[in-house]
């Protein structure tokens, strides 16, 4: 083996390593917010409240659009690193140009979380 593609072999085992990594943080995240988000949601719904008492609670609300952010941004990385492995897996997809489509995914997938956490701030 060269050391050029020894070099190679050990950037991709970074890469792996750090993926599997941001993959299992962002679960622990999508635990705790699932986990909050279903409260909030069976709390409401036992608590009789309606829609717009709901929105009135949260427009303008800060730490709720906060935590929303952070909720869509763990989700859209979480499942486009997911999305990643089973393409490999799978149907042998892998490459800089699946990485990159599977970036895309989840990033499409955090923005349109992001939007619905900014409507319900605004």
């Amino acid at each position: 083996m060269s050391a050029a593609s020894a070099g190679g072999a050990a950037r991709a085992a970074r890469q792996q390593t750090h993926l599997w990594v941001a993959q299992r943080v962002t679960a622990m995240v999508l635990a705790i917010a699932v986990v909050v988000h279903l409260v909030m949601i069976i709390g409401a719904v036992r608590g009789g409240l309606s829609a717009a008492e709901i929105l009135g609670r949260t427009r303008g609300n800060e730490a709720w659009l906060a935590f929303y952010v952070v909720f869509a941004l763990a989700a859209g990385l979480h499942g486009a690193i997911g999305l990643r492995n089973i393409a490999a897996e799978t149907i042998g997809l892998r490459g800089r140009a699946a990485d990159l489509a599977w970036l895309a995914i989840g990033l499409a997938t955090a923005v349109f979380g992001i939007r619905a956490a900014i409507g319900l701030y605004a």
